[in-house]
């Protein structure tokens, strides 16, 4: 503990530019522009890196109404330099964005740091899409909405709760490595939660948010990214007030999906299944949207107590399953009987193509469908795919930034990450997120889920989340929708009212 101490002395030291650090304390920040073409090219090769890092921002004046309630805010986009937490030596220049409300005291009001997983991918989702002042307004999971999206105003954005900091990843958007790192340097569980640790303590210090309670919101990858990362900032004396986890893949050893030969029992996504085949008129009844829930109990139960049991039956001792257990799979979730005594540990590429003969169902979305049927080919990420890239650069410029370089949606750090992380060869991160519960027993967790997701379907998470034990302090909620509910117009006017709620709680309000 005293190390973790001095260590941190030392960097508050370092980021103030106290404490006699020399050329070891950062310069300051140059001053704000109202606009600013950046001429630095920006890398997401392995080996790339910055030799001369900038921290000029753009800084400009917005207005939003929530509600019927003018919110004035600032934006502010470029990039910060993280700084190591020992030593105060550059390590990565991080692109990203933030919304702060003027006319708030920065010692009370709240800050969350949001981020995308991947690995490898930009926050570019979370940011134009889901709870920022403005959005794409994509109507998932309608097909028929002209492209590139429209950007509108957010209506449910978070801004009137908490200021909000959007930030890429190392090798992903805008942010690259600073010499003598390079981006690969962070390409892995650890080394890249170390790195975020440093970002988010490196712009507390610098923007004097110190005393400001602090949020982390990640989607996907970023849920278990969260968890290793609210466990090093627990550590370093950085307090949280709550983590959101938004459609996370907490212990990628609960994952059927993950490797070649399945050898671990689908049961997280036999709901997501029945979800999808109740969407499709497929399950026998199929629930109307409005009876989902309780559907999703009978699916719940289905999939643990029986399901579970039959299938390591099946791949230990080759058993069969019984004509009860089969019909009521194809009950559920509308797959026929062949499939399910052909293979009963089906995965969710197998179901996808088969469900609807001729018909793929998306993977992050299975309610979005193609014709065809190869499971490599995702029609739910399809669909939005280029609207976000065309409308990001066009955002950033409506906010003064600009840079020559292509905005790095997604890189490539998934083919070389280093998935190992505390014994495990891929990581299974509840035990952080219950080290960092231990060290702040008022953290509050929130699990945001889509019902049609089976890349990381929900009930998996819940499965996994119960390992924490009885805490009322973590909570899952579900949606209709996929991975990113917040796409879904009435799932996110959802999720904005329990959000709210969420963090009056964290905030003892």
């Amino acid at each position: 503990m005293r190390v973790r101490l001095l260590a941190v002395l030392a960097f508050v030291l370092a980021a103030c530019g106290g404490g006699g650090g020399g050329s070891d304390s950062p310069p300051p920040p140059p001053p704000a522009q109202a606009s600013f073409t950046d001429s630095q090219v920006y890398s997401s090769a392995p080996a790339a890196s910055l030799s001369a890092p900038n921290e000029i921002t753009a800084v400009t004046q917005h207005r939003l109404t929530l509600d019927g309630r003018a919110l004035d805010y600032t934006a502010t986009a470029g990039h910060l330099t993280a700084r190591d937490l020992g030593t105060g030596a550059a390590r990565a220049s991080f692109f990203y964005v933030a919304y702060t409300l003027n006319a708030a005291a920065p010692a009370t009001r709240p800050v969350t740091f949001f981020y995308n997983g991947g690995p490898g991918s930009a926050t570019v989702w979370l940011h134009i899409g889901s709870f920022g002042p403005r959005r794409l307004a994509t109507a998932v999971p309608a097909t028929n909405q002209p492209t590139p999206f429209a950007m509108v105003e957010n209506t449910e954005s978070l801004l009137d709760l908490t200021d909000l900091v959007f930030v890429d990843a190392v090798g992903s958007g805008y942010s690259q490595a600073v010499a003598p790192n390079a981006n690969n340097a962070f390409w892995g569980v650890d080394d890249d939660a170390t790195v975020f640790r440093d970002f988010v303590m490196t712009y507390v210090a610098r923007n004097n948010r110190g005393e400001s309670p602090r949020f982390l919101y990640g989607e996907s990858y970023g849920g278990p990214r969260t968890a290793v990362l609210a466990d090093l900032l627990e550590a370093a004396g950085s307090r949280l007030h709550g983590v959101v986890l938004q459609s996370p893949a907490m212990n990628y050893n609960s994952n059927c999906d993950i490797g070649s030969t399945p050898t671990i029992p689908c049961t997280g996504f036999i709901p997501s299944y029945g979800a999808s085949g109740a969407w499709f008129n497929r399950s026998n009844p199929s629930p109307p949207a409005a009876q989902i829930d309780a559907f999703m109990g009978e699916a719940r139960s289905l999939a643990l107590n029986r399901y579970e049991p039959a299938v390591r039956a099946n791949l230990t001792n080759i058993t069969q399953p019984d004509a009860v257990l089969v019909n009521d799979l194809v009950s559920v979730t509308g797959l026929v009987e062949t499939h399910w005594r052909s293979r009963l540990n089906i995965g969710p590429g197998y179901y996808r193509v088969n469900l609807i003969p001729g018909t793929l169902l998306g993977r992050y979305d299975t309610r979005i469908t193609a014709p065809g049927g190869n499971a490599d080919s995702d029609p739910s990420s399809n669909l939005i795919g280029s609207s976000f890239a065309t409308r990001l650069p066009e955002y950033l410029a409506s906010l003064g930034y600009t840079n020559p370089s292509t905005y790095t949606l997604l890189s490539n750090a998934i083919q070389t990450w280093r998935w190992r992380h505390e014994g495990n060869a891929v990581p299974d991160t509840i035990p952080d997120l219950a080290a960092a519960i231990a060290q702040n027993p008022r953290l509050k967790v929130l699990a945001v889920n889509g019902y049609h997701d089976v890349a990381t379907p929900f009930f998996t998470t819940e499965v996994d989340l119960a390992r924490l034990g009885a805490n009322p302090n973590v909570t899952v909620r579900n949606y209709m929708g996929g991975h990113m509910t917040y796409l879904d117009d009435a799932s996110r006017v959802r999720m904005k009212a329990d959000l709210a709620a969420w963090y009056r709680s964290a905030l003892g309000n």
